[in-house]
């Protein structure tokens, strides 16, 4: 192989383009945008995940968004505790039930009908 002939410095053009062509795609899957021919490039095209952007330390403009969802997540999370709570309750009901003995459960039945 001859490494000044002109084959090897189409090689290396094209590993080169090849390479920026896969970079840019990963960037692109990832949600960035692909770099330009001087290696310019924005930041995120999808807001997703909010927060600070690394290159200008500012907030993004998912903090509104970010903020409902925080809401909404509380809000789900107090149910879900909620709903937990009563399901250990009745399991320990359904236990206490399973490992007591039959006279007692039924004592207890009946003082529950007389009631």
């Amino acid at each position: 192989m001859d490494w000044g002939g002109p084959f090897f410095v189409l090689a290396i053009i094209a590993m080169s383009t090849g390479g920026w062509i896969v970079n840019n795609w990963i960037r692109a899957r990832h949600g960035y945008e692909p770099t330009n021919d001087w290696g310019g490039f924005g930041g995120r095209r999808h807001k997703r995940h909010g927060g600070m952007n690394w290159m200008t330390g500012r907030h993004t403009d998912g903090d509104i968004d970010d903020d409902r969802k925080i809401v909404l997540l509380t809000n789900e999370n107090e149910k879900l505790t909620g709903q937990v709570s009563r399901l250990e309750e009745r399991i320990a009901v359904l236990e206490r039930i399973a490992t007591d003995p039959a006279e007692r459960t039924a004592r207890e039945i009946d003082a529950l009908r007389d009631r």
